[in-house]
């Protein structure tokens, strides 16, 4: 084997770690990067929220480059206060504010002090207009109170929903019972879920309450006769809390609570069918299987059917009214508004956040640079300030990219913002992708966990891409689309005579789309809608 040396020109890309957090900060979603912003701020003492709103505009990149003049440097920092905190916390003495003041305004006219790489960016370290404040278009959270926002504060407190536990306590304390009585029902309280259920046995909560009282750790076994104990008083306190509104509330599994619902009603003979169809198998009320269940209970066609009807109209999550439904509300990282004949698309100014480079932090650092301080300290500061800066300009680009795509989403998708989804386009990745110059990972990415506010209602960027369907004329049909026409059909069918998904897809291929019945069905699961045999009214 014959040795040699040779030469070869060969391009990569280096992930920096700039580039590294660009992608992840697209990626994450708003909850996620709210979070990802009080970890920055934390960690990062260069880092502050902007407190004043200020306009892009003077703080574009068209600007960012523009030089400062002398004289309004000089006048600047001759009216900066002179009982400003030092970056050590102290106020300094007015000749030390005097000197502070001179080597600042120098510092400004000399320029920003030369900076070795760090953080593997590209070395730059000059404060420009973006550094200061970036996200001007987001109003301050924070405002100056006002009678209107008392007023709305006043009126969002009367709002606060009351959780099933705090109704359950509130009946709970207008029951004479002992105390032990009354611990084990607040224990029992705090044990449901938010359905209302009480997951747990009695024997395990029995075994539960034994270590919270004693202080025991786990793997201590305790003693049987105590655990007995608990368990009686446990069962006691369970029936006082199953008489408590709402009714089925600590019900074990969905056939007691059930019964507990029905034992409220007049005693009638479709109630008493019910209570025998409730122990039967819930697998059978399910599939509404009448033959089966009139076997089973001993009572007539005529009563299983009256039985079922009453059934459905009783609550299976007694909890249900009490979840905060404000914890689920999707907040949209995109609005759409009409303007004129066509479309605005914005970026939700709640979204935003709005940070800047913490100035004082930042000059005390140059003037350091200049003082000759540390160098292993000095060069981690450095680090420091530009992690801050990339941290900015990364969720700027973030916002920047999210609000391309989505105004390329909505040029595609015009249709829909104009008839609704029943006029969705196919669309695919890769077409946004193409005409912004962008990879399809990245649209991938920007459209994962990001919402957009419709005149419609608010819909996941992925809720605007597609698959496509033949139609007759030869053109396609977006899949979303045709979910929409499943919808009208089958809410326009018959209770009595639901449509099969044969017959759904006969309706579509009438308005010329090519559907398979298999298609069909996977759609009509998608959409969360039950067969045919089981959407069947009684």
């Amino acid at each position: 084997m014959k040795q040699g040396l040779s030469l070869r020109v060969s391009q990569h890309l280096a992930l920096t770690p700039q580039l590294q957090q660009s992608i992840r900060l697209l990626q994450l979603s708003t909850l996620e990067m709210a979070q990802e912003v009080e970890q920055m701020l934390d960690e990062n003492p260069f880092l502050e929220r902007g407190e004043e709103s200020a306009d892009r505009e003077d703080f574009g990149v068209d600007s960012a480059d523009a030089p400062v003049v002398a004289g309004e440097q000089i006048e600047e920092a001759a009216q900066a206060p002179v009982d400003a905190l030092s970056p050590s916390g102290e106020r300094p003495s007015a000749a030390e504010s005097s000197d502070s003041g001179a080597d600042e305004v120098e510092s400004r006219l000399d320029g920003a002090s030369a900076v070795e790489e760090s953080w593997e960016g590209d070395g730059t370290v000059e404060v420009s207009p973006d550094d200061s404040e970036w996200g001007g278009d987001a109003p301050a959270r924070n405002s100056a109170g006002s009678d209107d926002d008392e007023t709305a504060t006043a009126a969002d407190l009367a709002r606060v929903p009351v959780s099933l536990q705090e109704h359950l306590l509130e009946q709970a304390r207008c029951l004479r019972v002992s105390d032990e009585d009354a611990a084990a029902l607040h224990f029992l309280i705090e044990s449901l879920n938010d359905d209302g259920y009480l997951e747990e046995s009695l024997n395990g909560l029995a075994h539960a309450c034994w270590h919270l009282t004693q202080g025991r750790r786990e793997g201590v076994e305790p003693p049987f006769e105590e655990v007995e104990a608990i368990e009686q008083r446990l069962g006691v306190a369970l029936q006082w809390l199953q008489q408590m509104e709402p009714t089925g509330v600590g019900a074990r599994d969905l056939g007691e609570c059930l019964r507990l619902q029905i034992l409220e009603l007049r005693n009638t003979p479709a109630a008493r069918a019910a209570l025998a169809i409730c122990e039967q198998s819930l697998e059978l009320i399910a599939k509404r299987d009448v033959k089966r269940l009139c076997a089973a209970t001993g009572h007539d066609d005529e009563t299983v059917r009256a039985a079922l009807a009453l059934i459905a109209r009783l609550e299976p999550k007694p909890g249900r009214r009490f979840v905060d439904v404000e914890r689920n509300v999707v907040v949209p990282d995109v609005i759409v508004v009409r303007a004129g004949r066509g479309f605005k698309v914005t970026l939700n100014p709640d979204v935003m956040p709005r940070l800047r480079v913490h100035d004082v932090y930042a000059n005390a650092l140059r003037g350091r640079g200049r003082d000759g301080g540390g160098e292993g300290g000095q060069a981690a500061m450095q680090q420091r300030l530009q992690e801050a800066r990339w941290f900015i300009k990364n969720i700027q680009q973030r916002f920047d990219t999210i609000l391309r795509v989505s105004s390329a989403i909505v040029e595609r998708q015009r249709n829909f913002f104009m008839h609704g989804e029943l006029a969705m386009r196919p669309l695919v990745l890769r077409e946004i992708a193409d005409e912004l110059g962008l990879h399809e990972s990245t649209i991938s990415r920007v459209t994962t966990a990001k919402y957009m506010a419709t005149p419609f209602g608010t819909y996941e960027l992925k809720y605007f891409f597609g698959s496509s369907l033949g139609t007759e004329t030869g053109g396609n049909a977006s899949s979303t689309a045709v979910r929409a026409l499943l919808k009208q059909f089958i809410a326009a069918e018959e209770p009595s005579k639901p449509l099969s998904d044969n017959q759904l897809s006969d309706l579509l291929k009438e308005q010329g789309i090519e559907c398979a019945r298999r298609t069909v069905a996977k759609y009509r699961e998608a959409l969360r809608i039950a067969p045919a045999n089981l959407r069947k009214a009684l």
